[in-house]
């Protein structure tokens, strides 16, 4: 934390940095600071988000595997239409943003929420895995709770800094000559790398909280791991790339589980 605190100081002068609660800490009680760039905005991620959304339903459309398996998107959409309500016990504007929920034909273990609530499932991972309806919330609980989180903007934040340096930094503001391609390297860093281990591990708390304020049973999320375990053997799936080790997760979200339990009592 203090590492990644220098590291916007000594660019403060180009953009400026500033340290920023994206949520509350709900009943699991995320509450770590973030620090964002004031000059990039959650707006202006949510924008390169939907565009980068808007080109990969393209071209799934394209190839004919967009939304083509008519029993799953309602089942998916309904799961999404249950826990969206919910995010206002972390962020209240969230329930207004301008979600999307869709389902691509292939057989990926893999699932998403881009910022700004743009949901995307794949297939593969609710046949593969035969995921209950739990199962899935927990999925898209933990998806949703990266774009609560803002965990794009801060993965830019911190690419600008880390992996691009001052001069992709100024080029991107407008004091250079590749400001395009700049902007093409915040997308591949912030949006569609994947997440750091303590933000996997945040979202795995926010989304079991709010799965359990959806009326979903907490314990699918040591189901859903489990399984996940076993996909995990030989080549891991994309989804679980950069996430802690099964194990250590499930251990982990057992510890959590009391504290949402009577949520999802209150929900049922």
């Amino acid at each position: 934390m203090r590492n990644r605190f220098l590291v916007c100081l000594a660019v403060a002068g180009l953009v400026g940095c500033e340290s920023v609660q994206t949520t509350q800490g709900g009943a699991v009680g995320v509450d770590r600071d973030q620090y964002m760039f004031s000059s990039l905005s959650a707006t202006q991620v949510d924008q390169m988000a939907a565009e980068s959304y808007q080109k990969i339903l393209a071209e799934a459309k394209a190839q004919n595997v967009l939304n083509t398996k008519d029993a799953m998107v309602k089942r998916v959409r309904r799961i999404a239409g249950e826990l969206i309500p919910t995010v206002e016990a972390f962020r209240p504007d969230a329930r207004d943003w301008n979600w999307e929920v869709n389902v691509i034909t292939d057989e990926q273990l893999n699932a998403s929420c881009m910022p700004g609530g743009k949901i995307l499932f794949f297939s593969g991972i609710i046949e593969r895995l035969d995921l209950t309806d739990a199962e899935i919330a927990q999925i898209m609980g933990h998806e949703i709770a990266h774009a609560l989180r803002e965990h794009g903007r801060e993965a830019i934040s911190r690419a600008y800094t880390t992996q691009m340096g001052t001069q992709v930094v100024g080029a991107l503001f407008g004091l250079g000559q590749m400001s395009m391609q700049a902007a093409d390297m915040a997308v591949q860093y912030g949006l569609m790398l994947p997440n750091s281990r303590s933000n996997e591990s945040e979202a795995d708390l926010i989304g079991l909280e709010l799965a359990a304020r959806a009326g979903y049973d907490p314990n699918a999320a040591v189901s859903l791991w489990q399984k996940m375990a076993g996909a995990s053997q030989g080549n891991p799936p994309a989804f679980l790339s950069t996430h802690p080790s099964p194990g250590g997760r499930i251990e982990k979200l057992k510890e959590a589980i009391p504290r949402v339990m009577p949520l999802y009592e209150a929900a049922r």
